[in-house]
């Protein structure tokens, strides 16, 4: 049975996971994200192979825009010296093994269409609610990566024209509205003050007040939601899938909006569609990491 290494890199942190085809991880690793990246990436790359000499192929999902077909990474600002970096080339110099990257939120779509909660969809729309907004488009089980690697770049939507600027620059972007730093703002803006602790509402906890029936808990979550609605439904106008799949740290809280969010697409949408909570956390970008190569080699 094939094993493909999948790599989910971030700000912060590094997950390197041995994956077989059935997507059963064999092995799971985490380490800190260091300076200059490429050759601490490969380094860390060849010490899993000397465990595992068996692998097939090495897949990776980063922060940042990638040119998929040559594996450079095309725009990142955060991760210095990353940006412009050969990924693909130079990797598969050092391994002899073959080699994807993509960007981490097209991972994550890809593990939840291939064997995840969209798994018996062929259009698929994965939107991941965080700090920011983030998406995926996966269609018939390829990612969608645009011309310039910034496809599903969801949160830069325009919701609304001349509104917050986002740190892209433009004013109006959806990310600026639907995300956990925009509730984070919702919350100050509309006061929501926690009765058990006096001070404003913490974002984990806004959804359970609004449930209970704190009134501008309330407000906040159906300010969010609509928004939220109003971005899954012209998605759907250009797109047509059939099925979004939502995850992300926000969508923790679920539980307490999942219904509201429901009854809201379902007086904006065009045509059936189906929605779905991600049936993976964070190991989503690993896993889809791993997708990316594993029907590519034998």
């Amino acid at each position: 049975m094939k094993k493909i290494l999948g790599i989910d890199i971030g700000g912060t942190k590094i997950r390197l996971g041995v994956v077989n085809e059935n997507g059963e991880v064999l092995a799971d690793k985490k380490i800190p994200t260091q300076l200059p990246l490429y050759p601490y990436l490969e380094e860390q790359v060849l010490k899993v192979m000397a465990d595992f000499p068996d692998l097939s192929g090495i897949g990776i999902g980063t922060r940042g825009m990638v040119d998929a077909k040559t594996g450079v990474v095309t725009f990142e600002t955060e991760l210095e010296g990353w940006q412009g970096t050969p990924v693909k080339a130079q990797l598969e110099a050092a391994t002899g093994l073959r080699v994807e990257i993509n960007n981490d939120a097209n991972c994550a779509a890809l593990a939840e269409a291939k064997i995840g909660a969209a798994a018996d969809f062929q259009k698929v729309v994965c939107l991941t609610i965080g700090t920011k907004l983030g998406g995926g488009f996966v269609f018939d089980g390829q990612v969608m990566n645009g011309t310039h690697g910034g496809a599903g770049e969801v949160g830069h939507l325009i919701l609304y024209p001349n509104g917050l600027v986002c740190g892209c620059g433009r004013p109006g972007c959806s990310e600026q509205y639907v995300s956990g730093t925009a509730l984070s703002r919702l919350i100050q803006e509309e006061n929501v003050i926690d009765p058990e602790t006096g001070q404003l509402a913490i974002t984990q906890n806004l959804f359970r007040l609004a449930a209970n029936g704190h009134t501008s808990a309330i407000v906040v979550r159906e300010r969010f939601l609509s928004d939220f609605a109003v971005v899954i439904s012209t998605l759907q106008a250009v797109l047509d899938m059939e099925c979004v799949v939502v995850g992300g740290g926000v969508s923790d809280s679920a539980d307490d909006w999942w219904e509201n969010l429901l009854a809201k697409v379902e007086s904006l949408k065009l045509s059936p569609l189906e929605l779905k909570r991600a049936t993976f956390g964070n190991e989503a970008g690993m896993l889809g990491a791993a997708m990316l190569v594993i029907d590519r080699v034998n």
